[in-house]
């Protein structure tokens, strides 16, 4: 989780303004993060007005899985694109502010289901306004960060599986990993981000992972473990998908069922499918330390220790752990990295 939420600089951080458009105000403007400027066939639009700051950057950057994750793209021009596979079919999204608005374009099978679930994927279904800061390095992240909202993306699969990838490795290995298999067993995105230099993908489906031979698992650097999880869940996919209907209790609980799938997995998941904001992050190797370093100067805080100081922020603790990750309040580093074994050389 702490690698993943540090906000890093990205102009797609924004809370208004026109974004670069086409001539015809339909289109990004050429050469965009490597994007032609037309599509093959014309993109379904939607626009929404959302309550409050909204900064896309912060809302949609738990998505993305490392700066060359074929699923999610932030372009220069200030949009974000994210090529999903949805209960419709595949689907790719372009999402920009424009003034006091959000423009959707959509392409794909997939279009009018990501269409729909627009509002819900931008934080319209989370209540920021709830969150009562009890720690002034809180309260603070809160004031320079107001277009923090979680996001639910409706889709369970499309987070486990990369969660699954980073246990008990480095991000840079599980990063890689998704990477290379996206790029080789999934489907090109749909609509202009499927074409060009740098095309975007669509995930396999849930009978393409289950069908990846062993040897490409090894070659992507993931170990049979981690592998053996994934194949269990994408044949449980549809009763895996349905828990987007269900509580983020409940839901964690269908999920840990699947072996292989814990706590950690469990929570990483529903946080971003359900926009789940008291779901905090038990057994990461970094965030008990971080967390409790901002809230009581204790760098060797464990899980327990972290529960404890998140306690004051009951109903809201994920939210709380993301306002401490964006403080930017992190111990020193006193050990080494921990090493990369790239399996795949073996």
């Amino acid at each position: 989780m702490a690698g993943r939420f540090v906000q890093r600089p990205t102009r797609t951080a924004v809370r208004g303004g026109q974004a670069g458009v086409s001539a015809d105000g339909t289109g990004p403007t050429a050469g965009a993060g490597g994007i032609p400027r037309q599509a093959a066939v014309p993109a379904r639009v939607r626009r929404w007005v959302p309550e409050g700051p909204l900064d896309l950057g912060l809302v949609l950057g738990p998505l993305r899985r490392g700066a060359g994750d074929p699923t999610f793209r932030a372009t220069a021009d200030g949009s974000v694109w994210r090529a999903c596979r949805t209960p419709a079919g595949p689907g790719t999204l372009r999402v920009r502010a424009c003034g006091g608005e959000v423009l959707g374009e959509a392409w794909g099978p997939g279009a009018q289901w990501l269409l729909d679930g627009l509002p819900a994927l931008l934080g319209a279904a989370d209540e920021p306004e709830a969150f009562v800061p009890r720690h002034r390095a809180v309260a603070l992240a809160r004031h320079r960060r107001p277009g923090l909202r979680l996001t639910r993306t409706g889709l369970v699969l499309e987070s486990l599986i990369p969660s699954v990838l980073e246990q008990k490795v480095t991000t840079d290995e599980a990063y890689r990993a998704w990477r290379l298999l996206v790029r080789r067993f999934g489907e090109p995105a749909p609509g202009p981000a499927g074409l060009g230099e740098r095309p975007m993908s669509v995930m396999p489906a849930a009978r393409t992972w289950a069908l990846i031979p062993s040897w490409e698992w090894h070659r992507a650097g993931v170990d049979d473990k981690r592998a053996s999880t994934i194949l269990r869940a994408v044949r449980l996919a549809a009763r895996l998908e349905q828990t987007v209907e269900m509580p983020p209790g409940e839901a964690r609980a269908r999920l840990e069922v699947v072996p292989g799938v814990g706590v950690w997995t469990s929570a990483e998941v529903v946080q971003r499918s359900h926009g789940a904001a008291d779901e905090v992050t038990v057994g990461d190797l970094h965030l008990p330390g971080i967390v409790g370093w901002a809230l009581a100067g204790d760098r060797h805080a464990d899980d327990s220790e972290m529960l404890r100081l998140l306690e004051p922020y009951a109903g809201q603790r994920h939210r709380a752990a993301r306002l401490i990750l964006l403080s930017g309040l992190t111990p020193a580093r006193r050990v080494p990295k921990m090493p990369r074994v790239d399996i795949g050389l073996l």
